[in-house]
């Protein structure tokens, strides 16, 4: 079950985070994007930015999303993929 905030970003279609990167902070925006595993898909947070592995597991847990950058991809902490399949 995802939680009410990921229902909301889903909807939007995107996210906009503050993250730290390189030492500084900056806004990044996160595009819903569907990835295919087997016969069905999920949605997760991507961006085409170099983002710390750290900074994304904390924006997955922070939002109840799989996060994925160009770098690396993050699941909420207890949860994986299958966790994840067919959430509209």
């Amino acid at each position: 079950m995802i939680s009410e905030s990921a229902i909301a970003v889903l909807k939007a279609g995107e996210l906009r985070v503050r993250v730290k990167r390189a030492g500084m902070l900056q806004f990044v925006v996160f595009r819903i994007k569907r990835v295919t595993l087997g016969g069905s898909d999920y949605p997760e947070l991507f961006s085409d930015r170099m983002i710390d592995l750290s900074e994304l597991q904390r924006i997955a847990d922070s939002v109840g999303l799989p996060v994925e950058a160009q770098n690396g991809r993050a699941f909420p902490s207890g949860k994986g993929a299958k966790d994840f399949l067919g959430v509209v």
